[in-house]
């Protein structure tokens, strides 16, 4: 505004955005609330070098806006590779729906050695944790406010919300699962990831067991 010639002050910007309904588009929701009684385990990633599938996996959840309200989004990211192991959308922010997406993953892939989470109480609930004991995988958490320890999957959310999510603006649930899956779809399968040269995030994975590629 001050290069057209208009002497306006932050406040007044803020408060016409306001009257203007004019947002940005970032999370406003807060999806990782600490739960005072669950248990927080220790980060165990510190100096530890991640280079082959399986060796690490995490996840986190975001919300996806509607026009109408929110729908939550967990992802269970295989740490070496980028690739998505399995995901699940819900209306509500219990752990259940990431206990479902642990399960599928961990029926498609096998256990991992270590799982990373944040200190959400869906990650840190005993139906959470339980599901990777019984499975013997241990359990790391970040510590408290560090997002970069996740920043892996922190991209994934950005590169789904801007190329996706916000350029669509969901009026159902069934359409927001319909147009996400495919998203990720094309993200594991056509879409090369930066850390592997030309190869996507499943030809990447896939390749744990080839001669002279990733190790398993």
């Amino acid at each position: 505004m001050k290069r057209h010639g208009h002497k306006a002050g932050r406040h007044r910007v803020r408060r016409l955005m306001r009257l203007m309904r004019l947002v940005p588009i970032y999370q406003t929701p807060n999806t990782s609330k600490k739960h005072p009684q669950h248990k927080i385990y220790p980060y165990l990633l510190r100096w530890l070098e991640i280079g082959r599938p399986n060796h690490v996996w995490c996840t986190d959840i975001t919300y996806i806006p509607m026009r109408r309200g929110f729908l939550y989004l967990v992802a269970i990211m295989d740490w070496a590779t980028r690739k998505v192991l399995a995901w699940q959308l819900s209306n509500t922010m219990e752990a259940a729906f990431c206990v479902e997406a642990l399960k599928d993953a961990l029926a498609r892939y096998g256990p991992p050695e270590i799982f990373n989470t944040d200190q959400g109480s869906q990650f840190t609930s005993d139906d959470f944790t339980q599901v990777l004991k019984d499975a013997k995988v241990k359990i790391s958490m970040d510590g408290r406010g560090r997002w970069i320890d996740n920043r892996m999957i922190e991209r994934l959310w950005r590169s789904l919300k801007y190329k996706c999510v916000y350029i669509r603006a969901f009026e159902t649930g069934g359409e927001a699962l319909r147009e996400i899956d495919q998203w990720l779809t094309y993200y594991n399968t056509e879409r090369p990831h930066s850390r592997h040269g030309i190869l996507t995030p499943n030809d990447a994975y896939e390749r744990k067991t080839e001669p002279g590629g990733l190790a398993a």
